[in-house]
């Protein structure tokens, strides 16, 4: 299973964003997209998904070009996590999660047993199963967080698109979420997920792609890719790249330069 981009054209009806974007993602790997705001992270992403037309190149789901693709079709194959938010109606954790298998129900089907187990273990696998029952509107952001994720899972997709999963959340939150993202990887599923911390790349990815300028900066491995001169031209500021000892090993990290105490 692969998720590629092949020299993509995307953006909106009159205006073009990103040109000549070449990347994949693999079945059991987390590929992390870096860029500062207004790159085009989530306009690629909605393209990914086929929510938006592309507009030169192409994009490629398990071997077949997206255009060809009906939208039930995509859903089974990619499913999509959005940023935690808020809800107006006051559905329990494990109606939420139940609203991913949509993809696999015909047009005004209930859902089956088998559908609410898909639902119940998507909870599990994320470490909420004591939340099912909660109310999703009363639950921390994180929580929010890790049942749009469980959501994602129920729909049985073998890729799942990830847009700033950690925005917003604290930093207990932020190392949970990383935590569960690694795990789902092991599991063989792949994550292409966006960030504005360039650590969470060297915590939990395989890869990275650096979106600058409407095209790619960089694409590959962390310790190649993110260096001290290339994260200082994607986000114009003074940076170091360095590594901090951790028992055993070392871990490397980035540290802004500008700020003096």
């Amino acid at each position: 299973m692969k998720l590629a981009a092949q020299r993509l054209a995307y953006g909106y009806p009159g205006r073009r964003i990103g040109n000549d974007v070449t990347f994949e993602l693999n079945a059991g790997e987390v590929l992390c997209l870096l860029g500062p705001n207004g790159s085009g992270k989530t306009t690629l992403f909605k393209t990914l998904l086929g929510l938006l037309p592309v507009q030169g190149g192409a994009v490629m789901l398990d071997g077949k070009d997206l255009r060809t693709l009906q939208r039930d079709a995509i859903a089974r194959l990619v499913s999509y996590v959005p940023q935690a938010h808020g809800a107006f109606f006051p559905y329990t954790v494990l109606e939420v999660v139940l609203m991913g298998r949509t993809a696999h129900l015909g047009l005004f089907a209930a859902p089956s047993a088998r559908d609410h187990g898909a639902a119940l273990d998507a909870i599990r696998r994320m470490g909420i199963a004591h939340l099912a029952d909660a109310t999703y509107t009363r639950i921390s952001g994180g929580e929010r967080q890790l049942a749009l994720i469980a959501r994602a899972l129920a729909q049985d997709a073998q890729m799942v698109v990830m847009d700033e999963p950690t925005a917003n959340l604290d930093f207990g939150n932020q190392v949970r979420v990383l935590e569960r993202i690694r795990a789902l990887a092991a599991d063989g599923i792949g994550v292409l997920l966006s960030t504005h911390d360039p650590d969470h790349a060297f915590l939990c990815a395989d890869r990275v792609a650096m979106l600058h300028n409407g095209g790619l900066l960089a694409c590959g491995v962390p310790d190649d890719v993110m260096t001290t001169a290339q994260l200082q031209q994607l986000y114009g500021v003074d940076v170091v790249v360095t590594e901090v000892a951790l028992g055993q090993g070392t871990r490397r990290v980035c540290l802004p330069l500008g700020i003096h105490l």
